[in-house]
């Protein structure tokens, strides 16, 4: 029951988050082309980035939970991987489209409305004030989803507080290259996000060694545990985030009985290493074995 409550909080506090990034984006879009300013458009394109992130973060959720089939057996799972490589790249590209704007706006700073500039920004810096605050009613702390999700919106309220910083310095002191300069800081933040994104989303699609498992550390727990004498073919990895699968050769001896060594393995590597996806093998020691370890 407690599961299915968080499970439609998270829903709740996604749909309403999403929605209100999104509203907002267009509103900064708008006014970065009325008022001039590079930052508000640019934090617009972090505003995306947050909108894409938690778009899929409720997808995933949705998605995650729809029961396998004869032609999806592990069900929509991956989704959320393939969205986010979609969603990284994206923010890769939206990066380097502003940082080349920015460039060709020192050679010739444009005049910025600052007070518009200000205005939209610091609507801006109260809508992800709510965002961040409707996004901690869910489970910031134990749904990753949730997490990433919150953590963007959190960078994002620091491109509003960079473009009302650049809008100040306008309005005071008529430095145009404030504009320029906060647009770069914000689209190196989004830079930094779409490689993070990207290569955990590469990473999970090539079925890499999930960042927090220690193979070797595995081995030697499964080795310790009573009638087993060997392990090897080990492979762990991830099928979307929280989901880590694992599968292995044992080696026991002959007369142990192997369902209650399974059992306990199964379990063991449940509550050592919260690995809930297991596939296990049985050999017996008798077994000739190459690569035994």
């Amino acid at each position: 029951m407690g599961h299915q409550h968080d499970h439609h909080v998270n829903k709740k506090a996604l749909r309403i988050s999403f929605l209100l990034i999104c509203t907002f984006m267009i509103v900064e879009v708008i006014g970065g082309l009325l008022t001039n300013s590079l930052a508000l458009l640019s934090d617009a394109g972090h505003m995306l980035s947050d909108a894409a992130s938690l778009g899929l973060s409720f997808l995933a959720i949705h998605f995650g939970s729809k029961k396998p089939n004869p032609d999806k057996t592990i069900g929509y799972k991956r989704f959320e991987i393939l969205a986010a490589f979609i969603n990284g790249v994206a923010l890769i590209v939206i990066s380097f489209i502003i940082i080349y704007e920015a460039l060709h706006r020192f050679m010739n700073p444009p005049v910025v409305a600052g007070y518009g500039m200000l205005s939209i920004a610091f609507i801006g810096l109260l809508i992800n004030l709510i965002v961040a605050y409707i996004l901690l009613k869910g489970d910031t702390s134990g749904n990753l989803n949730v997490k990433s999700a919150f953590l963007h919106v959190i960078g994002d309220l620091l491109g509003s507080v960079g473009a009302m910083i650049a809008a100040l310095f306008i309005i005071f002191l008529g430095w145009r290259y404030a504009d320029p300069i906060a647009s770069i800081v914000v689209a190196l933040l989004i830079l930094i996000s779409g490689w993070r994104v990207t290569k955990e989303a590469i990473h999970v699609l090539m079925e890499g060694t999930p960042g927090h498992i220690a193979i070797e550390e595995i081995k030697a727990s499964l080795r310790a545990l009573p009638s087993i004498k060997s392990v090897h073919d080990l492979h762990v990895w991830s099928i979307t985030s929280g989901f880590t699968a694992l599968s292995c050769h044992i080696t026991i001896e002959k007369e142990t009985d192997h369902q209650e060594i399974l059992e306990q393995a199964s379990n063991h590597l449940k509550d050592s290493f919260h690995i809930n996806h297991t596939t296990l093998q049985i050999e017996y020691s008798d077994d000739h074995c190459d690569s035994c370890n």
